[in-house]
């Protein structure tokens, strides 16, 4: 058997999704023209699906620091910081990304995959636990397998299975690391952190938070889920990354604790990948500055959140529990939502479209992340384009049933 004949099933899957008249696979962005719009297909199209929640990927300043460290370091390292050393302007993010969190210690990655690929096979190895939220996201699985530990899931946000299943492993409670995340990005949803710090400290658990979807959108101050929650404290390490509200690429992980700088030494993901690009981190480090001086694009994010929110529950659709900037609209079938994915990018309106297996409990979805740069008026176009295609599905079902 060739290696390649395992892709048969796939190839056919993708050729059923193929036939329906749809290709959600080789989507292709013509051109970009703000933070909210670009170009596909020929047409200006509203982007609802970009995880940049606080609009700041043309920002002025983030551009003009991109742009400087572009002139004066070149356009990429070309190599590991282990190799090749660490540019000045490494170190500086570094020690704003420990400053903003009010952590001593701070790794930055390539990227937020890598982030966690790193952080987590090095916390938990062989002879190790952890206890994982069952719908964490892929870089988290991957990095669990990384080490080498040993994997248990608990239910979905569910306290009362994961202290069942640390009061199972007895004393390897004090080896388990838990891994949760601030704001899931399929649902929408956060994680019941004061009561999972909670059990984590009564079982002397190590407890890892990935704030992706949180930086900038959750606490006063934007640093995420453990800082709204109050129990900053009793996190031992919160990754991130880069490519949501800072609005470029890479990833982070930040923790109070000293040995944390050890994972420099561990870390094959931060060893052997070449280190981020100088006009990267000088965009990041801005765009940390306007996080923390520019709390109104907080407030307008939440703002422009529950006009959607509420815009779609009053047509009749069935969202996550939570207001937030991950809304996600759950459809009965997957052909529907292909449909309907389809039928929202002719109106000029991009979501993403999420079918199963990529989805919990085997949902279709089109998933919707709000921007702060969202005017009022794209906010009602997009409000009336999901009406548009929820009418057109409802009477072509109702024809087929006749």
């Amino acid at each position: 058997m060739s290696l390649f004949e395992k892709f048969s099933s796939i190839q056919q899957a993708r050729q059923e999704i193929l036939q329906s008249g749809v290709n959600p696979f080789h989507l292709t962005i013509e051109k970009i023209i703000s933070p909210t719009e670009a170009v596909i297909n020929g047409h200006t199209t509203i982007l609802v699906g970009t995880n940049n929640y606080l609009g700041l990927t043309f920002h002025p300043d983030s551009i003009q620091a991109s742009q400087e460290a572009l002139a004066q370091e070149g356009t990429g390292t070309t190599g590991s910081r282990m190799a090749n050393g660490s540019f000045s302007s490494h170190n500086d993010l570094e020690r704003a990304i420990a400053d903003f969190y009010g952590m001593p210690h701070a790794i930055v990655f390539s990227t937020g995959y890598q982030a966690n690929l790193g952080v987590l096979s090095a916390l938990a190895g062989p002879g190790d636990t952890i206890l994982m939220d069952g719908d964490s996201h892929a870089s988290i699985y991957d990095g669990c397998r990384l080490g080498g530990a040993e994997v248990l899931r608990f239910k979905h946000n569910d306290v009362t299975d994961l202290d069942k299943k640390l009061r199972r492993l007895g004393d390897r409670s004090r080896r388990t690391l838990i891994i949760v995340e601030g704001i899931y990005s399929m649902l929408g949803d956060r994680a019941p952190l004061k009561e999972i710090v909670d059990i984590k400290q009564q079982y002397e658990a190590t407890l890892v938070v990935d704030e992706a979807h949180s930086l900038g959108v959750l606490g006063n101050r934007g640093r995420g889920l453990a800082e709204e929650a109050g129990v900053e404290q009793g996190v031992d390490c919160i990754v991130g990354t880069f490519s949501k509200s800072l609005g470029s690429t890479g990833g982070f992980g930040v923790s109070s604790h000293p040995e944390f700088e050890f994972i420099r030494y561990t870390s094959r993901p931060y060893i052997f990948t070449a280190s981020p690009c100088p006009s990267v981190v000088a965009s990041t480090k801005v765009a940390l500055r306007i996080i923390r001086e520019t709390p109104q694009l907080r407030q307008q994010l939440w703002k422009n959140a529950k006009i959607l929110y509420d815009g779609l529950e009053h047509i009749g659709y069935t969202l996550g529990a939570e207001v937030g900037p991950v809304i996600a609209a759950m459809i009965p079938s997957k052909e529907q939502a292909l449909a309907m994915w389809q039928g929202l990018l002719e109106q000029g309106i991009y979501v993403n479209l999420m079918i199963p297996p990529a989805t919990p409990n085997g949902e279709s979805l089109l998933r919707c992340s709000v921007s702060a740069a969202h005017t009022p008026q794209q906010l009602e176009t997009i409000i009336q384009s999901f009406a548009n295609v929820y009418s057109q599905i409802n009477e072509h079902a109702a024809s087929v049933s006749t």
